[in-house]
């Protein structure tokens, strides 16, 4: 195996980032991006058990007992309809954390009902809403501005998304990322993997892994390097927790015992977390740790 014999603690540059992200040396860019996750968080993992409920006013709204965080779902049609489903969800949920919209779908609202942002949000932070449920990069306009909007007007952004991978070359956008965390420094979660493919263009597991990895190793500045759990799938989320992720977004809210209390959804997440050598901790969606 060659060539990354640095002494432990020292930051990686650019000179070897660049040559890392052409490498198809896996192993070596897992064990580096490994190394950087332990020393920030050791073997601590944390999930989150998500109930996720539509936008429309009046809509479904099952609140399993064991929910962390409610989240609302899918654009809203309107300022009132998203202001009145907030205000329905959170009278509805005993305290858990509720994150509702894309910020790129309320930068779309903002413009269609010709408000600003700002006053968008600040009403739907007088209806009670806590987090902003994501913030996918490539599809805001201006993600400073937007982000910096939120949290002016009270509001946590949940996770920094990215909703599909333009290029096989992930170093632009991961440094691009980095360099916004540097102008806002609230973003505590970075889920690095595309919540879309392309048809004609899609991701291998490989280049999943090593984009996971890659992030771990540039966006140095944000806290947590997120998986969904959900969306990718146990295979997928427990290797990613290897080569730098240490936390799973999405796990079921339901406790489903139908076959058996070990397949259920926190068993589930807990053993995959502990066959990876690492220690599961339930949060919720403003990264309390959760007992239990």
């Amino acid at each position: 195996m060659s060539g990354w014999s640095r002494p432990r603690h020292m930051p990686v540059t650019n000179a070897e980032l660049t040559t890392l992200a052409a490498s198809h040396d896996i192993i070596n860019l897992g064990m580096r991006a490994d190394e950087v996750r332990r020393r920030r968080h050791g073997t601590r993992t944390t999930f989150v058990r998500v109930a996720s409920v539509p936008a429309e006013p009046r809509g479904p709204l099952v609140l399993p007992s064991a929910t962390g965080e409610i989240r609302i779902g899918g654009a809203p049609a309107s300022r009132q309809a998203a202001v009145e489903r907030v205000r329905e969800v959170i009278a509805a949920s005993r305290g858990i954390p509720v994150s509702a919209f894309s910020l790129a779908d309320l930068e779309l609202l903002a413009t269609r009902e010709s408000v600003t942002l700002r006053s968008l949000l600040e009403d739907l932070r007088a209806a009670g809403l806590e987090l902003v449920a994501d913030a996918p990069y490539d599809l805001l306009h201006d993600p400073r501005r937007s982000i910096e909007e939120a949290n002016i007007a009270g509001l946590t952004l949940a996770r920094l998304t990215v909703h599909r991978s333009s290029s096989p070359d992930t170093l632009p956008l991961l440094k691009a990322v980095t360099e916004l965390q540097r102008s806002v420094a609230v973003i505590r979660a970075f889920a690095p993997l595309a919540r879309t493919t392309s048809p004609s263009m899609p991701t291998t597991g490989y280049e999943d892994v090593k984009r996971v990895a890659l992030a771990r190793l540039v966006v140095d500045n944000v806290p947590s390097i997120q998986v969904d759990w959900a969306l990718y799938g146990p295979k997928l989320a427990q290797i990613a927790l290897t080569v730098g992720a240490d936390d799973v977004d999405g796990v079921s809210a339901e406790d489903d015992m139908t076959e058996g209390r070990r397949r259920g959804p926190l068993e589930e997440i807990r053993r995959n977390i502990r066959a990876a050598g690492l220690e599961p901790v339930e949060r919720n969606g403003r990264f309390e740790a959760v007992a239990g």
